[in-house]
């Protein structure tokens, strides 16, 4: 066999044994999450046409995307995101559904990154959606499900932070920046470059109020009592003080689902997704460099397909979460082993029965008749390699 049919792609890779025992679990265990709060599942077609995901959405840039080409002649993508698949599908089955709506999904997304970034192509994802609900309450739900994923994987030390596309958008508005100054702008917050941010402004012609209010996107606030100093900038701006409020009112709704500890509110989050149109969120570990989990609020994103629904959803990035498990040494349990059972083909029909009656009351057994050139040996290291938890003979002499 060629070498080269035995690797794969650039930014995909397989996953098997315990890895892929524990990211099944993992998932399984979010999922009974999910559905314990009243999420239907939901599968969407791995491609789509390309316009599902056009720039028009505002999700993936279209030098990203993975395109090809149907019978027909349609440009189709894999999908980069199933946000806009969720939306599409609701459109579509749901058009009369005048209430709220809770899905949950689970699937693989496809980047084509630039190799230098060193991230996967491939990405599992796991997520839900709200959709028909514009409240604050179904904002405080999300959130809530989003330290409670986090919760159930195995993690303790993490922090959401939320920020609101209002805020950020408003300040650039009331300071008439240029497309350009908003560009370089989005670059200084992308990098976490606050002191660049305000080098960037303090020669802008603009109320010192506002020059204030863009010293404190780098701020983190645990408090919605924290945030009333900003409140207090913002009161000329209609737009950044019902950013503000609304933060405000969403942490105290947190508050009563006891999840605020974990979570802080920050004012300079962007998004690469344009789609969103209120609360922006993303959740970090130690031992991830990337967003573990990330969402927000996507009011617009339905109309365009045709559905006049607000909506809301998130997605945990479930291999970055893997990772951030593995290097905190978190365990994730993986499910009860297997049992090995060998039998000589005399007992067949006894090994046969075993392995019925074994598995009829839940256990896991891998059957196989021994052969004459296999020793007792060979069994217990093949039973060691697919960490099976025993090995069973049936009349199988030592050796």
């Amino acid at each position: 066999m060629r070498e080269s049919l035995l690797h794969t792609p650039e930014g995909v890779r397989d996953i098997y044994n315990q890895e892929c025992a524990r990211k099944l679990l993992l998932q399984e265990n979010l999922q009974k999450l999910l559905e314990q709060y009243g999420y239907h599942a939901i599968q969407t077609p791995t491609f789509e046409f390309f316009d599902i995901f056009g720039r028009e959405i505002g999700t993936t840039p279209s030098k990203d995307l993975y395109k090809f080409f149907d019978r027909e002649g349609n440009t189709l993508v894999l999908r980069p995101d199933i946000t806009p698949s969720v939306a599409r599908a609701v459109t579509k089955y749901f058009a009369q559904e005048d209430m709220p709506i809770r899905l949950w999904y689970q699937g693989n997304t496809f980047i084509n990154n630039s190799s230098y970034q060193g991230r996967l192509k491939e990405s599992a994802q796991l997520g839900a959606e709200l959709v028909g609900d514009a409240s604050v309450e179904a904002d405080a739900e999300i959130l809530a499900l989003v330290v409670q994923s986090l919760l159930t994987a195995g993690l303790t030390r993490f922090q959401v932070s939320v920020g609101h596309v209002d805020f950020l958008k408003g300040l650039a508005e009331e300071a008439h920046l240029s497309g350009e100054t908003m560009e370089e702008l989005t670059e200084l917050i992308s990098n976490k470059n606050f002191f660049g941010v305000e080098e960037l402004v303090a020669p802008l012609p603009m109320d010192e109020s506002l020059k204030r209010l863009f010293s404190r996107l780098g701020q983190m606030y645990n408090d919605s009592g924290e945030l009333a100093p900003c409140l207090e900038l913002a009161e000329g701006y209609p737009v950044l003080a019902g950013a503000i409020r609304h933060l405000q009112e969403l942490y105290d709704t947190c508050r009563l689902y006891q999840v605020e500890n974990y979570i802080s509110m920050e004012l300079g989050i962007i998004s690469s997704y344009r789609y969103y149109t209120g609360i922006i969120f993303a959740g970090y570990t130690f031992g991830s460099g990337e967003a573990i989990v990330k969402g927000g609020r996507y009011d617009d994103l339905l109309p365009y397909f045709g559905k006049n629904a607000p909506s809301i959803g998130f997605a945990v990035a479930v291999d970055q979460l893997l990772a951030a498990l593995s290097r905190q040494k978190i365990a994730v349990s993986a499910p009860e082993p297997a049992s090995l059972v060998v039998y000589d083909l005399s007992r067949k029909e006894e090994a046969i029965a075993y392995a019925r009656e074994q598995r009829s009351l839940g256990r896991k057994l891998m059957l196989t008749g021994k052969k004459a050139d296999r020793s007792r040996a060979d069994y217990e290291a093949y039973a060691q390699r697919f960490d099976c938890v025993e090995t069973v003979f049936f009349d199988v002499d030592p050796v």
